[in-house]
């Protein structure tokens, strides 16, 4: 990325008389060609692997209307009850008997305790409550129910009608 030099003035082999000698000026364009190829050939990369790094579980979230928790520095750690009420810690399975356990050994490597459950809306409000008291029995006090973007409001968009002091 040096500078390239612009010689200015002198033709061939004409008459040099009356014509001062020149130097060569340096050029102070920037080539950007070799920027701006980078930073598209980063944009298909991250536009392709953004949409890998969810987990991998296929579960219908319900829908709120309530707006994400802050980001951690840990990995997220996370739990999904499937449609059919199976039990998974990231994307491995785990039966019921089990889930205590595997919590505990997880939350004594962790500084956290933060832990995001995934429950598929066909299950009964029951059986997230049940998963819920094992994610706290497990050593986990500070959970946050992962939602889709889009449901009903109930009124919070809407403008408030204030009343008349008649």
């Amino acid at each position: 990325m040096g500078a390239n030099v612009i010689k200015s003035g002198g033709g061939g082999g004409g008459s040099r008389r009356g014509r001062r000698r020149s130097r060569a000026q340096p050029m102070a364009d920037i080539n950007i060609t070799p920027f701006v190829d980078v930073m598209l050939v980063l944009l298909i990369i991250f536009m392709v692997a953004a949409p890998l790094m969810t987990v991998g579980i296929p579960v219908e979230l319900p829908q709120t209307a309530a707006s994400a928790l802050p980001a951690d520095e840990e990995e997220p750690l996370t739990v999904t009850v499937t449609a059919e009420g199976g039990l998974m810690i990231q994307t491995t399975e785990v039966a019921e008997g089990e889930l205590i356990t595997r919590l505990q050994a997880i939350a004594a490597e962790r500084s956290g305790n933060r832990i995001y459950l995934r429950a598929d809306g066909a299950n009964a409000w029951n059986r997230v409550a049940e998963v819920m008291g094992a994610l706290n029995a497990g050593g986990f006090s500070n959970i946050g129910l992962v939602t889709d973007v889009g449901g009903p409001d109930f009124g919070a968009g809407a403008p408030q009608a204030l009343p008349s002091g008649g």
